[in-house]
């Protein structure tokens, strides 16, 4: 077995809908996309770090920057990202290479501290925190968030009420705190990932449940949706619409944890020892 393929055993299986969205992509239209402009796609090591080539050229970021990254395993993702696109060059798909381009160039010229205080402060406006003041919904919320909240509040060694009001949840200093110093744990490469699994979930509990494996990218999508797939209950499913838009939100949560993962050094070792044995 070579070493790519070794690497590739080692990213879990629900981290596989990456390149499967990729795909579903595909039948949208392409009018005003770039065309694929190249062949093949590789990875170059370069004193210690890898770089992307398409067609033995090297590639760069939107600012022109060399595009280059620390982690192999993550490497080979985003070379398979490019080897996936098809005639067109769907860049909304490409959410590894996203998540490196906004790294490597730092348009908004963010730190770590930035990033960890944007997150704590979406704490208080967190979608599993916001509960229906509807009975029957709010028995189906109660039913599938509560257990994760419970989780989260274990997990961190804190106590956070949920709302039912308007007003939202109050989220104590001492719990911030708590989370800020977790957070601050990670590098400032690992946070991007974290700030865009945030983003696409509207949730920081469930974020954390992703990328602390007690919930698959999958679930966590499902429990983001949660009054709408209550909804659809009812009102029934335009199988294709919804079912592309969850596809695409998997594909977006697992590129976010599985940047995060490539972006921390426990993880690393891990791959390491593994290549190694």
């Amino acid at each position: 077995m070579n070493i790519a393929s070794r690497i590739l055993k080692l990213i879990p299986n629900s981290f596989s809908s990456i390149p499967a969205i990729i795909n579903i992509n595909n039948c949208r239209s392409y009018a005003q996309l770039p065309k694929r402009f190249y062949k093949n796609t590789g990875i170059l090591e370069s004193n210690g770090k890898y770089e992307i080539t398409l067609d033995q050229r090297k590639l760069k970021t939107p600012k022109g920057n060399l595009f280059v990254v620390d982690s192999e395993p993550l490497a080979l993702a985003i070379a398979t990202e490019w080897n996936s696109q098809k005639e067109k060059i769907m860049q909304t798909s490409m959410h590894l290479t996203t998540l490196c381009n906004t790294a490597i160039d730092n348009p908004n010229n963010l730190k770590k501290y930035d990033m960890v205080q944007y997150i704590v402060n979406l704490l208080e406006t967190d979608t599993v925190l916001f509960q229906s003041d509807e009975d029957e919904l709010y028995k189906f919320q109660v039913q599938e968030w509560d257990p994760v909240i419970q989780w989260f509040c274990d997990k961190f060694g804190v106590s956070i009420q949920k709302s039912r009001a308007m007003e939202g949840p109050k989220i104590s200093d001492e719990t911030k705190q708590i989370l800020n110093r977790h957070l601050l744990s990670y590098s400032q490469e690992a946070m991007i990932g974290y700030v865009y699994g945030v983003d696409t979930l509207k949730s920081v509990i469930l974020t954390l449940a992703c990328v602390e494996k007690h919930l698959t990218p999958e679930r966590a999508v499902i429990l983001s949706r949660l009054e709408e797939e209550f909804q659809l209950r009812y009102w029934g499913r335009v199988e294709w619409a919804h079912d592309l838009n969850q596809q695409d939100l998997q594909s977006r949560l697992s590129a976010a944890v599985l940047y995060i993962y490539c972006n921390s050094s426990s993880y690393l070792t891990k791959i390491k020892g593994s290549l190694e044995n």
